[in-house]
């Protein structure tokens, strides 16, 4: 039998521990944080390239929020992967049934190799390696997971304590799963030589992986295999059944399953565990992410337009502005266009209270950023007042918003860059660079790039209420309700 590797990435999450950079619509997975322009979407899909001939590989697999999906699919447009089955979650439920779901829609004998897409890893040849080993293993049938080497005594990682090593193979046998341990607990770990942090990359069969579900979790596989009968595929995406999905169990890979395999051995599925030594980082707070970029002489990693005197073990990053720090050290400073982080290294983990505390008091930094990014293109709020917004609108080429109307507000536009075709009320026309028109309150609008590059304008509102609530949609080439 001829096996193939089909790609899982894991595309959910909304790294909220990465505040201010990270928002709920705009999560850590789209952002380009490692130095080199590219998405951590971008970089997991292109993380097996080159692989080899011994493996043949298929188009991934991404399972994403419904509300990420235009962000995901543009991504990996951007990034050259064609073919990619983009698979929609109306609301999260964890990891299992994610791979549940692409077991379900991946190609006949596929072995699936599921991959967190916010996870950092430095050494691509010894990942090749890791992955070499782990699928003479999951074609055979074994449950795969990859344990990262243990170099100190982390309290944020599960664990995996070790078996017998399988013959043959660079392998062991999976005697238990730990949970994040306490100090004292995760130095006997590291100290025991035993004991691999849970990478939470895993590869199986699709076949093993259903057989699995079948007898340790039939309430989550039967949500699953239902709310794929009722999806519905649409352009490039499977639209799961909402009301038949929310009732489906959230689990973990881990805890749905893995974990059960070693006392389940009527199963016949070996639960295996190859080490990853690759530079590895789940980049799960901003301490993470100073570990893993270039620092200068003072161990300080800088990002934007920063300046460091007398400051060691920092990471300053700046998206709009200079960042000057005097005499500072172990922090993190964060700014963006509407937010500032300030945040001793060691409590970065702590971030997260701050999302929290957003949330609880409905402030809407905690979901999105000023620049706000549409399927179409983008815009930025520049400026505000009490009855007045100003906005840089960008359209990407052959792109065009809705037909729409406004209650409340009335609009002035100013093209800046490239042709704009503009439907007001009942006239249609094009406006180039330097010209503008007024879309009265009430009327029917929309804003449309014919052309081949980028459209940029300045738009003017003005009006008694200001929010984006404030639209009525008549026609949208993106199937996307009022909002």
């Amino acid at each position: 039998m001829i096996f193939s590797l089909t790609p899982v990435i894991l595309c959910g999450g909304s790294g909220t521990r990465l505040w201010p950079l990270s928002r709920e619509n705009y999560p850590k997975q789209f952002l380009a944080l490692n130095g080199d322009g590219i998405s951590m979407l971008q970089n997991t899909a292109k993380r097996l390239d080159g692989l080899g001939p011994d493996i043949p590989l298929v188009a991934p697999i991404v399972v994403c929020n419904e509300e990420h999906r235009f962000l995901a699919a543009q991504q990996l447009q951007d990034a050259g992967i064609a073919g990619a089955k983009i698979l929609l979650e109306p609301v999260g439920r964890n990891t299992a049934p994610a791979l549940t779901l692409a077991a379900l829609v991946a190609e006949p004998h596929s072995v699936l190799l599921a991959m967190p897409a916010d996870h950092v890893i430095g050494d691509i040849d010894r990942l090749h390696k890791a992955l070499q080993i782990a699928w003479t293993q999951a074609k055979t049938g074994a449950m795969v997971t990859f344990g990262i080497q243990v170099d100190r005594p982390e309290t944020g990682y599960g664990y995996i304590q070790k078996g017998g090593m399988i013959e043959g193979h660079d392998a062991f046998a999976i005697q238990s799963f730990a949970e994040k341990p306490n100090l004292e607990i995760a130095q006997t770990y590291m100290k025991s030589g035993d004991y691999l942090w849970n990478s939470g990359l895993f590869m199986v069969r699709a076949d093993q992986w259903l057989k699995a579900m079948e007898v340790l979790q039939p309430k989550m596989l039967e949500s699953c295999k239902a709310s794929m009968t009722k999806s519905i595929q649409d352009t490039d995406f499977i639209r799961l059944n909402a009301e038949v999905f929310a009732r489906c169990p959230a689990d973990s890979i881990d805890y749905a399953i893995m974990e059960h395999l070693p006392s389940r051995s009527e199963l016949e599925i070996a639960a295996t565990v190859v080490p990853l030594d690759a530079k590895w980082s789940d980049l799960g707070a901003w301490d993470a992410l100073w570990d893993v970029l270039p620092q200068d002489a003072q161990s300080n990693v800088h990002s934007g337009q920063t300046l460091a005197i007398d400051t060691q073990n920092s990471l300053l990053f700046s998206e709009t502005c200079l960042v000057a720090t005097v005499g500072v050290d172990n922090i993190v400073v964060v700014q963006t266009a509407d937010a500032i982080l300030v945040a001793d290294k060691s409590r970065t983990q702590d971030v997260k209270k701050i999302v929290a505390t957003l949330k609880s008091e409905k402030r809407g930094l905690a979901a999105s950023h000023r620049k706000v990014h549409r399927p179409w293109g983008w815009y930025d709020s520049i400026d505000n007042g009490e009855r007045f917004q100003v906005k840089r609108i960008v359209v990407n080429p052959g792109a065009q918003l809705s037909l729409q109307m406004h209650h409340h507000r009335a609009e002035h536009w100013i093209v800046v860059r490239g042709t704009a075709e503009v439907t007001n009320g009942e006239k249609t026309f094009l406006l180039a660079e330097n010209e503008s028109t007024f879309i009265p309150l009430g009327h029917t609008h929309r804003l449309a790039n014919p052309g081949k590059v980028p459209l940029e304008i300045i738009e003017v509102q003005s009006g008694s209420y200001l929010e984006e609530d404030d639209i009525v949609r008549f026609e949208d080439t993106y199937g996307r309700s009022e909002k």
